[in-house]
């Protein structure tokens, strides 16, 4: 039954990419599909970490943006003029106080080995975090200075190559994770819930405000491609349209691999021991306590492996726009509507999560296109009626986006509650 609807779904999906394809042009399908994959991949991220551990993460934007930063740092090309100025000593200074200011904490809060406990330690502790701020701010406040004063006005990157710029951002979300998953998992789902849109908005400030590291709302383009860009095609003497076509086709078939790889992981970790391990501590953490689970490092493992999807993800989506803007990460766009795409899809089926995927990031993109050419068609009958025109039919068409969405979701869980691919769970006799 659910075999031949996830075939039914996917056939269906096929043929409304067709259609837009065969609408909008090979060019124009090809940029969507490989921004429909990689949403894939951090709809999977999040699949693991809702659909696996039930864990409410509302802080993917954060993780998507440092994804971002990462693929930045790795590839952008290198700034002679920082690494031949002070700018690299400066930053080791801070560095060095970092690390300093990290042992102080560390060794406060192992305080009780020689004796100290108690208020005693509290306050010591409270003293080291003091301390190691001021060290820490003492150092870096003087570097981005610096760096900010020179005439790039940032460090620039290493100049190295894209896709480990992707693995960079893996990794970096990984650590956030890390670090956040060991102050908030003890929480209650919906305070997790308020506590990771928290962090989420802080390292958007974070990364609006370091002009130095990221350039902040300046930007940084262009971000180098992984594959051939269409002007290396265009040089050979390849159309300027079909060089668009080649040059996408050849990211998303990178994408594709990365995402096929993913998946087939995660479908046999969750298929094996693993799995119905994290299965029973999803829904029932008590029980799964009581035989000797340890909850909170599962649910940290789930949250740091759902997060490094996020964060390769988010690096590709920065690399394939060639851009990175801090100022354009919105929660609508990078927090809610990936939640829409593994609701819809069905949370705790990989395969669930890659439909709504690619069946909300297609509704979410076409609605406003399709919205503007319906408006003014109606816009010319209305005005041939002499009943005038629709005033400001873009910002209404942009505005049917979301009215398009709540559709979508209302129809979904009205005929499919657990999704439209839900999670299949074999039980022993």
């Amino acid at each position: 039954m659910i075999a031949r609807r996830s075939l039914t779904l996917f056939a269906g999906l096929f043929v409304l990419f067709c259609v837009i394809g065969w609408a909008l042009g090979a060019a124009n399908i090809s940029l969507l599909l490989v921004q429909s994959f990689a949403y894939a991949l951090i709809a999977l991220g999040l699949n693991i970490q809702w659909g696996y551990g039930g864990l409410f993460n509302f802080g993917i934007m954060g993780m998507l943006m440092l994804g971002g930063a990462a693929t930045t740092f790795i590839s952008t090309p290198i700034i002679p003029g920082f690494w031949g100025s002070e700018g690299p000593l400066l930053l080791g200074r801070a560095l060095l106080a970092f690390a300093f200011g990290f042992l102080l904490v560390w060794g406060a809060r192992k305080a009780d080995r020689v004796g100290i406990r108690g208020g005693w330690k509290t306050a010591l502790t409270i003293v080291a975090w003091a301390a190691a701020y001021i060290i820490y701010r003492s150092q870096i406040d003087v570097a981005a200075a610096y760096i900010e004063a020179t005439p790039d006005g940032w460090i620039g990157g290493l100049g190295l190559h894209p896709v480990l710029g992707w693995l960079f951002g893996g990794v970096l979300a990984a650590g956030a994770a890390y670090i956040v998953g060991k102050i908030c998992l003890g929480l209650r789902t919906d305070y997790l819930a308020i506590a990771t849109i928290g962090i989420s908005e802080i390292i958007r400030a974070l990364l609006k405000n370091m002009d130095w590291l990221t350039r902040g709302t300046l930007t940084v383009s262009p971000i180098p491609w992984p594959t051939p860009l269409p002007q290396e095609f265009q040089a050979s003497g390849t159309p300027i349209t079909d060089s668009f076509i080649y040059a996408r086709l050849g990211f998303l078939g990178l994408v594709l691999i990365v995402l096929i790889v993913a998946f087939f992981l995660v479908q046999r970790a969750y298929g094996g021991p693993w799995g119905r391990m994290m299965r029973a501590i999803r829904d029932n953490y008590v029980a799964a306590a009581s035989m000797g689970k340890n909850i909170t490092s599962r649910q940290l493992e789930v949250f740091i492996l759902g997060s490094v999807l996020m964060g390769i993800g988010g690096a590709m989506l920065v690399s394939f726009g060639q851009i990175y803007d801090p100022g354009s990460f919105q929660p609508i766009n990078h927090t809610f509507l990936i939640w829409v795409m593994v609701i819809v899809g069905g949370a705790g089926n990989n395969w669930g999560a890659v439909f709504g995927a690619m069946l909300i990031y297609i509704t979410w993109m076409i609605s406003d296109p399709v919205s503007q050419w319906l408006f003014n068609g109606i816009s010319n009958w209305s005005t041939d009626l002499g009943w005038g025109a629709i005033p400001e039919i873009q910002s209404r068409a942009s505005q049917m986006r979301v009215f398009v969405l709540g559709v979508v979701i209302t129809i979904a869980l009205r005929y499919a509650p657990r999704g439209l691919i839900p999670e299949v769970v074999k039980r022993e006799a």
